[in-house]
């Protein structure tokens, strides 16, 4: 009997890799489209990450610059980067599931433990990618994506709405989260979190009282690390590593 009844998952940089994959060469080709003289190399589009959402993140750099865009000016190229963003992921083979997230889902969904989405993303992307990445079944219930709450992450608001929507109970819940702005959300809401890092580097603040963190969820190939939580007995995580987490909470 599995203790846990319910996994809210991240999506970029959680479940794959997309931020500097897709998202970036998104916001440049926007920028261009646009007659913007702005070019986010890699180490910019990192920095910036630390502020969440696309529009927000097109705001703060504008301001940043000395180049304040009104609403609608940040509206319309944010549309424009999604329109990108939809085109390169299509055209283009640039998203894979990070080490071990296909196993764990399949895993999950074997031993009906519901599984859901909540994302920064807008509700087209997300499907996209899920469609793209799980094309022999769908493992997700819902999602949450910016669509659906006035606030994001680090916001609570994305994980108490996926929380109402589920009617699971926190204890037998758990969140994989990639970010800052993530663990904040999901710890805002009091549910038990697993950070995994994507491959973009992050320093976790001080004041994040992180319980569970790992390099990655691993596989028979590439063996998971603990950095810190409850000791891994074998080379991956799985069901009962999660029901293990749990009962520490």
């Amino acid at each position: 009997m599995t203790y846990l009844e319910g996994v809210y998952w991240d999506l970029d940089g959680t479940i794959a890799n997309t931020e500097l994959e897709a998202h970036l060469p998104a916001f440049n080709y926007a920028f261009n489209d646009f007659n913007l003289n702005w070019n986010w190399d890699r180490s910019t589009y990192i920095d910036l990450l630390k502020i969440n959402g696309g529009k927000n993140r097109i705001s703060y750099y504008s301001k940043l610059i000395n180049k304040s865009l009104n609403d609608q000016e940040v509206k319309e190229i944010h549309e424009r980067k999604q329109y990108h963003y939809i085109n390169h992921v299509n055209k283009n083979d640039v998203i894979s599931l990070k080490t071990g997230v296909y196993r764990l889902i399949k895993e999950l969904e074997e031993k009906n433990v519901r599984q859901f989405i909540v994302t920064s993303s807008s509700k087209k992307q997300a499907k996209l990618i899920t469609n793209k990445l799980f094309k022999d079944f769908n493992p997700f219930e819902f999602i949450i994506a910016s669509d659906d709450v006035k606030f994001h992450k680090p916001n609570p608001l994305p994980y108490l709405k996926a929380i109402k929507l589920s009617g699971i109970k926190f204890n037998k819940s758990i969140v994989f989260e990639d970010s800052i702005p993530g663990l904040r959300s999901s710890l805002a809401a009091k549910l038990p979190t697993i950070y995994v890092p994507s491959n973009i580097p992050a320093v976790v603040d001080e004041d994040i009282n992180l319980k569970c963190f790992l390099d990655s969820l691993g596989n028979d190939r590439c063996k998971a690390n603990v950095i810190k939580g409850p000791k891994l007995y074998s080379d991956y995580v799985d069901c009962d590593y999660l029901d293990k987490y749990l009962m520490t909470i």
